[in-house]
């Protein structure tokens, strides 16, 4: 299908000069390029380079001079580096929306949205930091003579891989608590969407952080990512549980940690006293926001049977009133998919369940008309485990309504998926809705809400469960998974073993005597 692009006027602040110096960070020494295009249109936005093995080893080596520099810096000159830096990001934010929805096609209360996380992230960690890195002293195996201190060290240079569907958030705010510890970064955003971490970089470097401390390296997965995974202490990536799965295996070998966002399934549960009015306005989100491209999104929705065509109904009618189009204002309550590609999979996901019996509510689909990428929110009823939207993550603006009789029925169907990221449970009382909450198998769980509760919650980690992930950002795990633990341990007093022709039986008597002391105690 050949699509002509739309006569659609770039915002001012996306010059074709912008673009070249931002991608000019980019090492690409056999002067390969990816065109870079506007979603909305299919036009090209600028030549990216693509970075070599070569190129990616020699950002590792630049970083790490960087940052033996920026490791023996004191930590209070570091953060406040950030503390300026926060600044700068929220005074920026209308030039990184703009970059944002050039380079993804979201909408412009999407892309405002995404800018505010590293500030928050920042924000977050200024309060925490110092303590969370502070040496720690506990106490030693015998009380008054030994010590133990945990001293965190910062492990080197990490390697981030980022999404295209949220490129500053992922590739900015999952550095953030890396370089306040001490580390570099070498960050692989996806090449559709590499414009707006790299002006992240660029306002990082004008708030004081080290030239060369940030690295920016571009090009296919299979091309980049074994050398960024060999070359780094830590690897923190985001993206498809398959991709997971092999950069996990890869860390592994090379006996270095990772961190793994990976994909969802995510279900709603309207319970039986919930505010319908509430429940389909948070569904609208839960499923068209950011076109659906969310890993937390909702993609499946419980409904009691009691209410159900009620909320099918007003679900459905607000659904085709969405004002979807491209645009860089603030009117288009959706906007388009990423790619022309990713539009193809999501109309496969469509046709696969209409072909094997589920019914089109709404929508359904592709919009040429409006642009090359852009599907219709679409609602689906009938949809079975048989269907590939009944069980993958279709990672579009679809969603299918169920029915459900009973609360346990809600909660065995909301957890018969091998995915677990989040899920959202909507009633009146509050205290009933935690007690399902409680039962379902998710890393994170929203009550009367989507999503943004929980991840917005910066102080408490957010991550999966079964095949949605290892590890989990925000929180202070965080920050903390970012260091190794060195323990320094002293003994005052040479008191371990026999002393001055004591036998080792009366040793042995008094240190057995000693631990249950001890724990009467409660020394120990």
């Amino acid at each position: 299908m050949t699509v002509t692009p739309l006569a659609l006027t770039r915002p001012a602040s996306v010059t074709d000069a912008f673009l070249r110096r931002l991608v000019a960070r980019v090492p690409g020494s056999t002067g390969a390029t990816w065109k870079l295009t506007e979603v909305y249109t299919g036009g090209v936005l600028v030549e990216l380079p693509q970075s070599t093995p070569a190129d990616i080893e020699q950002a590792f080596t630049a970083a790490r001079a960087a940052q033996a520099k920026w490791a023996a810096t004191p930590l209070k000159r570091r953060l406040e580096v950030f503390k300026r830096a926060h600044t700068l990001f929220v005074d920026n934010a209308p030039i990184v929306t703009d970059l944002i929805q050039a380079e993804s096609g979201k909408n412009r209360r999407m892309a405002i949205e995404e800018t505010c996380d590293p500030a928050m992230v920042m924000s977050h960690y200024l309060t925490r930091a110092a303590k969370l890195l502070a040496p720690t002293k506990r106490g030693g195996p015998v009380p008054f003579l030994t010590t133990s201190t945990e001293i965190r060290q910062p492990k080197g240079v990490v390697g981030i891989i980022a999404p295209w569907n949220f490129p500053f958030a992922t590739g900015i705010s999952d550095a953030i608590p890396a370089l306040m510890a001490g580390n570099a970064v070498v960050l692989k955003p996806d090449n559709k969407t590499a414009l707006s971490p790299l002006y992240g970089v660029e306002l990082l470097e004008q708030a004081g952080l080290p030239k060369g401390l940030f690295q920016v390296v571009c090009g296919e997965g299979p091309d980049v990512g074994p050398t960024l995974i060999d070359q780094a202490n830590y690897v923190m990536f985001t993206g498809s549980t398959a991709t997971g799965r092999v950069i996990g295996e890869r860390a592994g070998r090379n006996l270095i940690g990772c961190c793994l966002e990976l994909g969802g399934k995510n279900p709603m549960i309207v319970l039986e006293d919930a505010d319908l009015a509430e429940a389909v306005h948070g569904a609208i989100f839960g499923a068209f926001g950011n076109t659906g491209q969310i890993c937390m999104h909702i993609e499946r929705i419980y409904l009691p049977e009691s209410r159900y065509d009620e909320f099918k109904n007003a679900y459905v009618a607000k659904t085709k009133a969405l004002d979807v189009r491209a645009a860089y204002d603030f009117g288009p309550d959706m906007g388009s998919l990423v790619s022309v590609d990713h539009m193809s999979r999501v109309k496969s996901h469509v046709e696969d369940a209409v072909a094997e019996g589920a019914t089109v509510l709404c929508g359904g689909k592709p919009r040429p008309d409006l642009g090359p990428a852009f599907f219709e929110p679409t609602i689906l009823e009938g949809v079975t485990k048989d269907m590939l939207c009944g069980v993958t993550e279709t990672f579009g603006p679809v969603v299918a309504l169920h029915k459900y009789a009973t609360v346990d029925e809600a909660v065995a169907l909301a957890n018969d998926t091998e995915y677990g990221l989040n899920a959202s449970v909507w009633g009146g009382d509050v205290d009933a809705a935690r007690a399902v909450a409680a039962r379902i198998e998710s890393g994170n769980v929203n009550i009367n809400d989507i999503l943004a509760t929980a991840y917005a919650a910066k102080g408490t980690p957010s991550g999966g469960v079964k095949n949605s992930g290892v590890g989990a950002r925000h929180g202070d795990q965080g920050l903390l998974k970012y260091t190794d633990v060195k323990n320094v341990a002293v003994l005052k007093k040479q008191v371990m073993g026999p002393r001055g022709g004591q036998t080792y039986e009366k040793y042995v008597e008094g240190m057995l005597s000693g631990l249950k002391l001890m724990r009467r105690l409660r020394i120990r």
